[in-house]
């Protein structure tokens, strides 16, 4: 464009210069050996611009024969060079999808065109073409040589990690990934890694200081490094609790200043401010993360704030969590367990059978089947939750990577990733047709609940009937008595001519102790009747 508008200008130039000699009229008169020659002055300014032109046409054609040599070589060498270029683009697509094959032979036709020296992208190419096959040696070779290359420095060392990691030597990735952050720390994937690794060794003072640099840096966001501090930060109030309770403290309130909801770092401060005797602070902490998100472990440690409280007291705290948060399925199940405790049964079942209609999950009905334990007894009831707990979804648990935990952690066990846990069911309902009988119903089970079994009161010596005297088993024998035996009546007078009316046989399971036919009722020894099952 620049040049575009260079010509432009000398044209419009030298089209002013020739019609201001056009209006100055002359003539030009030139004496050389001893002749005169005189001519206009236009004509001659269009000889001298022709003749300019002339040298500058010829000066270009022996400049074109001298340089022609080198122009060819230039040529052909350019032409080798694109089709380098396009074989090694070919190379690196069929290595994306996986063709090995295809990948290898541009490889080598790429090395036949191009020196490795000039293009380092050819190393990548056979690394990724010895990844698709197999040869893991040969391409930790090619990432060696990246490595060593200033140009594909961070490359090869990312291929190093990234093999170190296949190999599960944790100590080398581990180096590779201090190394690449070192040299670039605006990289990703390896501050985050070696953030990882830091907060694996416990060095928490460590991690937090590189993760600073990852936000000064910009290399993640506002929002996720302050999430990732407080976990750093809630983690090393964990270690400090026991021996530290005030920094533990001073920790834990500061992670949740970074994330006001962030439920283990609410527990960690209120933990530390127990120790100090500080309840009420510590109260107030946990009803602030109750009102943003209810929690089954905040609900606890804020009921059992005081060692010394009476089971009514812990009730009544159960209660006022339930009015900051009402219909909420854990406040009902906090307040059903500490009714429960009181022995206030009334309360604890309607509590318990509120919180399952809300939420028809496993927790529920287990709390039902205690509630019926603890007030009735009932064995057929207690089976009666029992069964229907196992039908029902699982409650929400710590879960990271499939893996469940009953406590935070701030790693996960399985891949080493922070801020991998999360509170929610370890396994998710599956999306389709329900079939019948499938999901529980709390009305349905409500109304299948057997009836509380009457036992009979036990009877006494005054009402205790006659039994006839059974040899007693052996010791560690278990006897069944299959069904008594009534005494056959006796033989009737042959004198008489009315047969004897026989006695109706009388009852003996489920009987009244004060049934007079029970009294008149004689057993016979009968030992083939006896079944041993021991």
């Amino acid at each position: 464009m620049i040049r575009l508008l260079i010509f432009a200008v000398l044209v419009l130039l030298l089209g002013y210069g020739f019609s201001w000699l056009a209006d100055r009229p002359g003539d030009l008169s030139l004496v050389w050996g001893g002749e005169l020659y005189q001519t206009k002055l236009i004509v001659a300014a269009g000889i001298l611009i022709a003749l300019i032109a002339a040298v500058m046409v010829v000066w270009w054609f022996i400049r074109l024969i001298w340089t022609s040599p080198h122009s060819v070589t230039r040529y052909f060498r350019a032409r080798k060079r694109d089709r380098g270029y396009q074989a090694l683009s070919t190379g690196l697509i069929a290595a994306g999808a996986g063709n090995a094959l295809l990948a290898r032979k541009m490889a080598a036709r790429t090395r036949g065109l191009i020196r490795a020296d000039q293009e380092p992208l050819i190393n990548l190419l056979e690394a990724q073409a010895a990844l698709i096959e197999g040869k893991h040696d040969e391409a930790r070779q090619k990432f060696e040589l990246m490595a060593n290359d200033p140009e594909t420095r961070e490359l090869g060392l990312r291929g190093l990690y990234l093999e170190a990691k296949r190999l599960g030597a944790h100590e080398a990735a581990r180096h590779y990934a201090e190394k690449a952050a070192d040299q670039a720390p605006y990289l990703p994937w390896a501050a985050q890694a070696t953030l990882e690794y830091r907060s694996q060794a416990g060095h928490w003072d460590d991690a937090i200081k590189l993760l600073d640099q990852q936000k000064i840096a910009r290399v993640i966001d506002k929002d996720t490094a302050n999430r990732q501090r407080a976990v750093l930060l809630t983690a090393r109030a964990n270690e400090k609790l026991e021996g530290d309770p005030s920094g533990a403290r001073d920790d834990a309130l500061a992670a949740l200043k970074l994330s006001p909801d962030f439920v283990p770092a609410a527990l960690t401060a209120a933990k530390a401010l127990f120790r100090e005797d500080k309840v009420r602070k510590a109260a107030s902490i946990l009803e602030q993360v109750w009102k943003a998100e209810p929690h089954p472990e905040i609900g606890r440690a804020y009921v059992r704030a005081r060692s010394g409280d009476s089971v009514s007291d812990r009730l009544k705290r159960a209660e006022r969590l339930e009015a900051m948060r009402p219909n909420n399925v854990e406040a009902l199940l906090i307040t059903a367990k500490a009714a429960l405790d009181a022995r206030d049964f009334a309360k604890a079942r309607a509590k318990a059978e509120a919180a399952a209609r809300i939420d028809a999950r496993e927790g529920a009905f287990l709390l039902l089947a205690d509630i019926e334990e603890a007030e009735t007894g009932d064995q057929g009831r207690i089976r009666h939750w029992m069964a229907q707990a196992l039908r029902a979804p699982r409650d929400p648990a710590w879960l990271a990577d499939g893996f469940v935990s009953d406590k935070w952690l701030p790693l996960s066990p399985i891949t080493g990733r922070l801020d991998a846990f999360e509170w929610k069911a370890p396994f998710g309902q599956l999306e389709g047709p329900v079939e019948e009988g499938t999901t529980v119903s709390v009305d349905a089970a409500l109304r299948s609940l057997p009836p509380v079994r009457e036992t009979a009161p036990p009877a006494t010596a005054a009402t205790k009937p006659a039994s006839p005297t059974v040899a007693s088993p052996a010791a560690g024998t278990s006897v069944i008595e299959l069904e008594p035996i009534a005494k056959k009546p006796a033989p009737v007078p042959a004198a008489k001519t009315e047969p004897a009316k026989e006695p109706e046989p009388k009852p003996f399971f489920g009987g009244a102790p004060d049934d007079p036919g029970v009294k008149d009722l004689k057993l016979e020894p009968e030992p083939k009747t006896r079944l041993k099952l021991f």
